[in-house]
């Protein structure tokens, strides 16, 4: 099929109010192809549930004040291989008692085996019914001081198995696998772990630029954000898909993604909620970022 620029405000709004696609990735195997023309992706202030993720390096956190800032999620930082994040504890009851859904994630450490660094995991982020589901930071590492160990692909793959499974096992929960480009391109591009949830780094442009038609749930789109409650820079993140589906996740939070067809592209919101909710100014789209 043949798409053809026929103005592409037009088109999607005329998606957006047939309602065509209510469930998105989550729930449904109607998507929408937004990037069908070129360059005209949708922008971060276009998706309407966004959240932030922190960890020690944003210091104290007012917690109320975030969530009165429109901020809908948290993903707060527990571990890095064997070590617990200074601020988790802190900002996992902070999140909490102002009524933030909020999850917890463990940064990749290469140089420890997989499921020693899991169980450490596990000893500090609790089990809660209510919790998002646990991510694994799954990054590339050169520049770390104590780990220069290079992965092949295979192998991490085969670390990420072992940690994802023992994850899910733990907390009754499908983890979300967090990725950046550079990683991505090399171990996940082929369609490696596609049957688990992904939450794309992409801070100059949409992920089906850099992530091809990789269906995701959450994409991380500024790393240089201020928030109210937040004294310095935090990282900002937005989900795909509408409030409905938002408030689906929340309920069930494992239910695999949907994923394009190969070559095809990834999805983008397909409910008028995109178009009648958009995020508050505090969480805006970001001006400036680094380039990826």
């Amino acid at each position: 099929m043949v798409f053809r620029p026929v103005g592409y405000a037009a088109v999607a709004m005329a998606l957006l109010a047939s309602g065509c696609g209510g469930g998105g990735p989550l729930e449904s195997e109607q998507v929408f192809s937004d990037n069908v023309f070129s360059g005209n992706h949708l922008k971060p202030k276009d998706y309407p549930i966004h959240g932030i993720d922190v960890s020690k390096f944003q210091g104290d956190i007012d917690w109320n004040a975030v969530a009165n800032s429109g901020v809908k999620f948290a993903w707060i930082k527990a571990t890095e291989g064997g070590d617990q994040d200074a601020r988790f504890q802190a900002n996992w009851e902070g999140a909490k008692a102002a009524g933030i859904p909020h999850g917890a994630y463990h940064f990749v450490y290469w140089c420890r085996p997989p499921l020693e660094e899991i169980q450490i995991f596990e000893q500090n982020a609790p089990v809660e019914d209510d919790a998002l589901p646990p991510v694994l930071d799954a990054e590339a590492t050169p520049t770390s001081p104590t780990c220069r160990r290079h992965v092949t692909q295979d192998e991490a793959i085969a670390d990420m198995q072992v940690m994802l499974q023992e994850m899910e096992r733990h907390y009754g929960k499908r983890p979300i696998i967090y990725t950046t480009v550079d990683f991505y391109e090399a171990n996940l591009s082929n369609g490696a772990l596609t049957d688990y949830p992904i939450w794309v780094r992409s801070t100059k442009h949409h992920p089906a630029v850099k992530y091809g038609s990789r269906a995701w749930h959450f994409w991380q789109y500024q790393s240089d954000g201020r928030v109210p409650g937040i004294g310095g820079n935090v990282d900002k993140d937005a989900f795909y898909g509408t409030k409905e589906q938002w408030d689906a996740f929340l309920r069930e939070p494992g239910v695999r993604p949907v994923q394009t067809v190969a070559g095809g592209p990834a999805p983008a919101p397909t409910a008028s909620q995109t178009a009648a909710a958009q995020p508050q100014e505090s969480i805006a789209e970001p001006a400036s970022a680094p380039a990826e």
